[in-house]
């Protein structure tokens, strides 16, 4: 009797947790589908989007990591490495790729910003004096 009861209670213990295996792996690969979705676009928008909002992509991967923090809370880790290895390799990849093209953007920007500031720099000191000069040579 008292392995029966130890038995039902080691189930109802584990019923989450099973339940959490039978749905996790259909869920997971739904949660890794729409990040590698999200990735994707964004890696293609800001390759040919000039007007891409970044802002509301990191939005919609905020969402989508919280999303697969909650439904891998609790999963054992080994199975969902296991049983998820291609997709999770499969996303690695992308977010690789993501963040090289999410580098060369912001090396652009910022290549593009520091052109602006010297054009604007130069046309302050294009030959003419400044104020400051100015008054310093006719105090003389």
């Amino acid at each position: 009797m008292d392995d029966l009861t130890a038995a039902v209670r080691h189930g109802a213990e584990n019923h989450g947790t099973m339940a959490l295996r039978r749905h996790a792996p259909d869920s997971l690969h739904i949660i890794i589908g729409r990040i590698e979705a999200a990735i994707d676009q964004e890696t293609a928008a800001i390759r040919n989007d000039h007007n891409f909002d970044l802002k509301a992509s990191n939005a919609r991967k905020s969402r989508h990591l919280y999303e697969l923090n909650r439904a891998l809370k609790g999963a054992n880790e080994n199975a969902v490495r296991i049983e998820h290895r291609e997709a999770l390799q499969r996303l690695r990849d992308k977010l690789a790729i993501n963040e090289a093209v999410i580098r060369a953007h912001m090396s652009a920007v910022s290549e593009v910003a520091s052109l602006l500031q010297n054009a604007i720099r130069h046309s302050e000191t294009d030959g003419t004096y400044s104020a400051h000069e100015v008054g310093r040579s006719g105090s003389a």
